[in-house]
């Protein structure tokens, strides 16, 4: 079979990071950079062995050699690129946060479901092997309590991508999805959703602490903010187990599981694992498979973050 190739949209760091994962996979390969910036485009092409780079991302979704679009833009692009790419017929692995809102978010699945072309929202998190390891994980009992806190100190300055609300700024949308969706992997939807929280001078959301209820008494404690040096850690604690995942929770190397009646154990990955390998394998799998939807990162889960992150964000008064 032909190496997956794929087309990187944006030229940014998380572009740069994923985009050499790809070129070093077996089996695949990047076909082309795309940017509104050419020659950006045309030194990432270099840097990733790509064969064209393109001063557009309509340019790129339109490249016949391109299998799949990996959209790495700001979240307000989200939206332009992943329809230019689907009503091109090609496959979109889309970074977190779906779209910037929750309406365009709707927009993106709906094309893609009409289309039948393949669309995913790469949250790596629930590719990590400890991570998955949770939902397998018999000893817990019954679930009851989600802790986790991502949070760092971001000096204010109005134009960064994350205080800046034309670029889809806001704590919620680039780290608050962690904490949020390590809660929605493990509990589900909540039933009620308490919030707390500051607005940066912009008006995007700066702070937000959340308590998350559901249906037979389980609950989330959620912590994220652009203000505060948080722990970064996670607790998951059930009626027989509690787990403590070591930061970076989101993507963790470590996890230590107690409970009664048996010794500690201390659950170590290979660091090799820790990655964005995960989740560009189940592209790959996905579109040889014939599917359009990932079974790991399904597109209704990420419509109900959507929903959740952006209820937040009105009731907080967020731009």
């Amino acid at each position: 079979m032909a190496d997956l190739a794929w087309g990187i949209a944006a030229t940014g760091g998380i572009a740069r990071t994923v985009g050499a994962v790809i070129a070093a996979e077996p089996g695949m390969r990047v076909a082309a950079v795309g940017s509104r910036d050419r020659g950006r485009a045309a030194q990432l092409a270099a840097t990733l062995g790509a064969e064209s780079a393109y001063g557009s991302y309509a340019e790129l979704c339109a490249d016949p050699a391109v299998d799949v679009v990996y959209v790495a833009t700001p979240h307000a692009q989200h939206l332009e690129v992943a329809e230019a790419a689907i009503a091109a017929g090609k496959a979109v692995l889309c970074e977190k946060p779906l779209a910037a809102s929750l309406a365009d978010a709707e927009r993106m699945v709906k094309l893609a479901r009409q289309a039948g072309v393949f669309l995913m929202e790469a949250m790596w998190m629930r590719f990590n092997p400890l991570i998955r390891g949770l939902l397998t994980e018999e000893r817990f009992g019954a679930l009851r309590t989600v802790q986790a806190s991502f949070g760092f100190v971001l000096p204010y300055q109005e134009e960064h991508r994350l205080w800046n609300p034309v670029l889809g700024g806001g704590v919620l949308l680039d780290l608050g999805i962690y904490p949020f969706g390590l809660a929605q992997l493990l509990l589900g939807e909540p039933a009620e959703t308490h919030l707390t929280g500051s607005l940066a001078p912009s008006g995007v959301d700066a702070e937000v602490g959340a308590l998350l209820t559901y249906e037979g008494g389980a609950r989330a404690l959620l912590d994220t903010s652009l203000i505060s040096p948080l722990a970064n850690t996670a607790t998951v604690v059930g009626t027989g187990l509690r787990a403590d995942i070591a930061a970076p929770f989101w993507a963790p190397q470590r996890i230590t599981l107690s409970g009664p009646g048996f010794e500690t154990e201390e659950h170590v990955l290979d660091p090799a694992l820790n990655g964005y390998a995960g989740e560009i394998r189940e592209v790959r799998e996905a579109l040889a498979e014939g599917r359009t939807e990932s079974a790991i990162m399904p597109l209704d889960e990420s419509l109900a973050m959507m929903r959740m992150l952006e209820e937040a964000r009105v009731r907080l008064g967020a731009r």
